[in-house]
């Protein structure tokens, strides 16, 4: 297995680095230090102390796991640093500028961004919508007041609307509305709600279009630290990482 870096030292960096110690991560970095000494510790990997250092360390690829504001900042400088991308911040590419020079940057140095399918289901087949029609997709998430708005005390609605704006209110638990519109094509109706009585955190998705209709629950368990994640979106890094040396692949 190619040796790859974690850019973002929080919760789902230490899932992987727990759950997968096989994997090769040989350098991590985030902007807190306390965060990137503890995961050195957990993986062995180097603590970077700047993410110039971290850029510059010997590896194929970086796994993103930090913020779309992360991914803005450094997107460009991984790239041109000759790594390969995987990125969980799915909502930073809602930005049709920079996902045009992410893409650029990409050919031009014969480099490779992947998003996984983090905390949802289906992103393979939604991509028929890059081939096909697709009419309409509906995002509704729902997450416990711990998650979203400590103060709720009865399931309330807090967001509805596209997903472009939804990044923008909720950065850290839109990334699931923003990896189905990158692979449709097409913008996400997003529900956002909070549940009182929620001990999940669940993802309704309708798609619409000429094949038909799906329609997918899902119910993922939180990670116990951080409420806000699902565990199934470090599962989904897991599952790109521990195939990246396979010959026989299902899915696209």
């Amino acid at each position: 297995m190619k040796p790859f870096g974690l850019l973002g030292c929080g919760n789902i960096a230490a899932i992987i680095a727990r759950e997968l110690p096989s994997l090769n991560c040989v350098a991590v970095y985030d902007v807190d230090p306390g965060k990137t000494l503890e995961l050195a510790d957990l993986t062995g990997a180097h603590a970077c102390e700047s993410f110039e250092e971290f850029s510059c360390r010997d590896f194929a690829r970086v796994v993103e796991a930090a913020s779309v504001e992360a991914l803005v900042m450094h997107g460009e400088a991984i790239l041109s640093a000759g790594k390969d991308l995987l990125a969980l911040s799915a909502g930073a590419f809602l930005d049709t500028g920079f996902r045009a020079n992410m893409t650029r940057l990409a050919r031009q140095s014969g480099r490779r961004i992947q998003i996984p399918s983090g905390a949802v289901f289906g992103l393979d087949n939604l991509q028929v919508g890059q081939l096909s029609a697709v009419d309409r997709v509906t995002l509704r998430t729902t997450k416990s007041p711990a998650a979203l708005a400590p103060n709720v005390t009865e399931r309330t609605c807090l967001f509805r609307g596209g997903v472009a704006e939804a990044i923008q209110r909720y950065p850290k638990n839109i990334n699931v509305g923003a990896a189905l519109s990158l692979a449709a094509g097409k913008e996400v109706e997003v529900e956002l709600w909070v549940d009182p009585l929620a001990t999940r955190n669940t993802h309704e998705v309708l798609v619409r279009g000429r094949f038909g209709e799906v329609t997918i629950h899902i119910a993922n368990n939180p990670c116990p630290d951080n409420p806000r994640t699902s565990y199934l979106a470090a599962l989904s890094v897991m599952a790109v990482l521990s195939k990246e040396d396979e010959v026989f692949i299902v899915g696209n």
